[in-house]
């Protein structure tokens, strides 16, 4: 029981790796920019997607495709911003709407392109590492939980130790006094934009190898990365990192030992009781940040 135990907290902890990914990403672009953005999750399947062109299509190597996924999504993302976000940018629920739209254009797109069908992406290794007696950890999670690590810490010292990063935390804070101090607000947009899509996108291509990757296959990330954003407080990006852990954790376990639609309940329950006893989350301020 033990065993089962410690291989489910390993279970986990690959969920909430690549989860913190998208649910980071999600919330520097609400807070740079005060839009929710709908089609993140559809940026999560197109990572997914260059995998299947490029890794499992032209068989190029498995960690030039992450890195090419990154920045492909990450452009998708300034498309998005260039496009919609910012002639909407005083207008948050025009804003919704219109990723709603995008949402809807990018599965269409991927639909024609590749079908509709699941598709199946070999994994990079076929290792294991032996944690413990009985406790095992295929190496492609390992390979995502590690990219989550380096990621999420690059991003930690971007935003702390760079000018461009205080030029996001200032414009998350006060967008007009940022405005006032010469920070342009059009180019944090643009960072913030590129740097979440990019998040999202190489959660997907990360991912694409352990999961069967679909054109809808963003839909029941968007709603677990909702989930968790709710419950660390919209907005704070330590919330999201911890409500990740927390979700992934209550998910992971109630299905190893119950069933799949009893832990979707169960974490929509969570959110429910986190809105009832701290309406603002975890980390969440009544002013956004």
């Amino acid at each position: 029981m033990l065993d089962l135990f410690a291989q489910t907290g390993v279970n986990a902890l690959y969920a909430a790796a690549y989860l913190s990914l998208v649910a980071v990403g999600l919330v520097l672009i609400f807070g740079v920019m005060g839009i929710l953005n709908f089609a993140h999750g559809e940026l999560f399947m197109i990572g997914g997607y260059v995998v299947v062109a490029l890794y499992a299509g032209y068989q190029l190597p498995f960690a030039v495709v992450v890195a090419v996924a990154l920045v492909f999504v990450g452009l998708v993302g300034l498309l998005m911003e260039w496009s919609m976000f910012r002639p909407l940018r005083d207008n948050p629920l025009g804003g919704l709407v219109a990723s709603i739209g995008f949402l809807m254009i990018l599965q269409a797109l991927v639909s024609m392109q590749f079908g509709v069908r699941m598709a199946h992406v070999p994994p990079a290794t076929q290792s294991v590492i032996e944690l413990a007696d009985g406790v095992r950890l295929p190496a492609q999670r390992a390979i995502v939980i590690l990219a989550a690590i380096v990621l999420l810490g690059a991003l930690w010292y971007f935003l702390k130790r760079t000018r461009f990063g205080w030029a996001l935390r200032a414009s998350a804070q006060d967008r007009e006094a940022a405005a006032l101090q010469g920070i342009s607000i059009n180019q944090t947009a643009r960072i913030a934009m590129f740097i979440g899509a990019a998040l999202a996108g190489v959660a997907g291509a990360l991912t694409a190898p352990l999961v069967s990757v679909n054109p809808h296959m963003g839909h029941s990330v968007i709603v677990s990365v909702f989930i968790v954003i709710i419950v660390g407080g919209v907005g704070s990006l330590e919330g999201a990192l911890v409500a990740a852990v927390v979700y992934a954790f209550l998910h992971t376990v109630i299905t190893t030992f119950w069933d799949g639609v009893i832990a979707d309940i169960a974490g929509l329950l969570l959110m429910l009781l986190v809105l009832i006893v701290r309406p603002t989350g975890f980390f969440g301020t009544k002013d956004r940040a």
